[in-house]
């Protein structure tokens, strides 16, 4: 999804384009860690064929073995492998470990590059925070993230900067977490421009089940908003009952600002449905604007070239494209969310959430994108 882009092309096949454009040269891979290895895991075969060592250690991935960084730009994927659950039941990935073995060899030599780091910082507040805050201290510029905030939306539009926004419903799928998280990342990419910029999070619930509906009838969030979303749905005709008939087992996740917007995440791992929409409300609008973030479900899986454009952008300016406070904040209502769950769907405070940053990324709408070819293609 990411690595092979920059060694095949963003078509996985050497035929593409090669990111990132603007004049600048081709990025290329010069060492690779490995934490886990799958049996069908394909690493070996593109270092093979690319000429990229992989290394027994993060540091030797850095320095290439020598006493200085021989990279201008670090990518950390700890997203795949077997982890343990932690116990509020998220996956352990190695995210802090891989960052906080990054941070060490930055220290060692004095001076730091580029990091992104892929999904959510972490899978609790403690670690992601320090990771946000050792990058500050170092000067690392920072980025992580989903790949939802650049990909395509239909219909394609953007919250406006500035907006009187009031309220937001969007839907999700999937995990309760590696999903949850994605519909989180597009929900922020559009909030996070309403008028006054994002001044974070005071309180987080997390509730599933049919008292999730009957919430929403008393006036918890708002059903026209949700009925928004429903119809921006681009599969319409595979569906014949009424969005609250057909998910009858929902998750709910409850988002209140700290400047009073409120937004609900509808989440659904069972019954049906299967795109991220998010839906909102603005004053002096009398339409209701709603977009679904198409993902390209077929190789090349086009959506991720979005992504890689970023961080290329980071790698080469010294300058992350979109904020590293989106993903920490995203990462701690996640967090929040799954910490609700444990407590049998307490609201919880989250004075730690006070986090507040200009939006730094406008979305414009991406190139059509390329033919799709099956999932096991070349």
């Amino acid at each position: 999804m990411i690595v092979s882009r920059i060694l095949q092309s963003h078509s996985l096949d050497g035929q593409g384009s090669w990111p990132p454009g603007a004049g600048w040269p081709k990025l290329k891979v010069v060492s690779l860690y490995v934490d886990q290895k799958h049996e069908k895991d394909i690493g070996d075969r593109l270092a093979a064929e690319h000429g990229v060592p992989i290394v027994p250690s993060i540091e030797q991935a850095l320095t290439l073995g020598g006493k200085s960084l021989a990279v201008d730009g670090v990518l950390l994927i700890g997203e795949h492998g077997k982890y343990p659950l932690s116990d509020t039941g998220q996956i352990m990935y190695p995210r802090r470990r891989f960052f906080e073995e990054t941070a060490a060899v930055f220290r060692k030599v004095g001076r730091s590059v580029p990091v992104f780091s892929d999904k959510h910082l972490a899978a609790n507040w403690a670690d992601a925070k320090w990771m946000y805050d050792t990058a500050r201290e170092l000067r690392v510029p920072l980025m992580a993230g989903s790949s939802l905030p650049g990909l395509w939306r239909h219909p394609a539009v953007e919250m406006k900067q500035g907006a009187r926004a009031t309220e937001a419903v969007a839907l999700s799928y999937g995990p309760l977490e590696g999903y949850g998280f994605h519909g989180l990342e597009a929900l922020q990419c559009l909030v996070e421009r309403r008028r006054g910029g994002e001044t974070g999070v005071a309180a987080v619930q997390f509730m599933q089940g049919p008292e999730v509906w009957e919430e929403m009838k008393k006036g918890r969030f708002s059903q026209e908003i949700l009925q928004a979303a429903v119809d921006a749905r681009e599969n319409k005709a595979r569906f014949k009952k009424p969005f609250i008939e057909q998910v009858k087992n929902p998750a709910a996740y409850f988002i209140e600002y700290r400047d009073g917007f409120k937004a609900t995440m509808i989440h659904d791992a069972k019954d049906g449905h299967n795109e991220w929409i998010v839906a909102w409300r603005e004053e002096g609008r009398k339409d209701l604007p709603a977009t679904a973030f198409w993902t390209q479900e077929a190789r090349p899986f086009g959506h991720f070239a979005f992504l890689l454009q970023g961080v290329e952008q980071m790698i080469y300016t010294g300058k992350p494209t979109w904020p590293a406070e989106r993903t920490l904040l995203t990462t701690g209502v996640l967090a929040a969310a799954f910490q609700s769950r444990l407590q049998g769907g307490l609201r919880l405070e989250t004075p730690h959430l006070a986090v507040s940053y200009e939006p730094t990324f406008t979305w414009k709408e991406p190139a059509a994108p390329m033919t799709g070819r099956p999932l096991s293609g070349k």
